[in-house]
């Protein structure tokens, strides 16, 4: 046994480390967890299945369409709710789109990075929030295009 073999095992666990580490997201294969320790602890992962990847572009696709229908219901005569939102109509169509992109946008890395984490009080996993979101956002597209063929036609 030489020295180099010696100090390897004796240095201190790399995984007990807390933190996020960029090197996981640029040359990491990680996609899913396999230690059974790391299950209970927030860890990162840098590949996704193809699942979440079509639910976070569905996240995205949506939250324009649901923009693009509130400028339609605002410009005949609706009202955002949001008063946030309702701020940025104000100074102008393309200051909305672009502000609900980016909150949407950011939301979604937020879920993203932490998509293992599971949620006690919802009993859920955050990952599975994003189907949530999608049920929602589809709630809200279908309420306003109810809106616009029965109330505004």
């Amino acid at each position: 046994m030489n020295s180099f073999d010696h100090d390897r095992r004796f240095r201190k666990d790399r995984r007990k480390r807390a933190g996020f580490n960029i090197r996981v997201l640029i040359y990491g294969r990680r996609e899913h967890i396999r230690r059974q320790e790391d299950r209970h602890r927030i860890f990162y992962v840098d590949r996704f299945s193809p699942a979440l990847f079509a639910a976070i572009v569905s996240v995205l696709f949506l939250s324009v369409i649901d923009a693009l229908l509130t400028l339609h219901l605002v410009d005949h005569g609706a009202a955002e709710i949001n008063p946030v939102m309702a701020f940025y109509i104000d100074v102008g169509p393309y200051t909305f789109l672009t502000v609900k992109y980016l909150l949407t946008s950011f939301a979604v890395i937020i879920l993203l990075m932490f998509r293992n984490v599971f949620l006690r009080t919802i009993r859920i996993y955050t990952h599975s929030l994003f189907f949530v979101i999608i049920a929602a956002f589809m709630g809200v597209i279908t309420w306003q295009c109810y809106l616009i063929f029965s109330v505004i036609i």
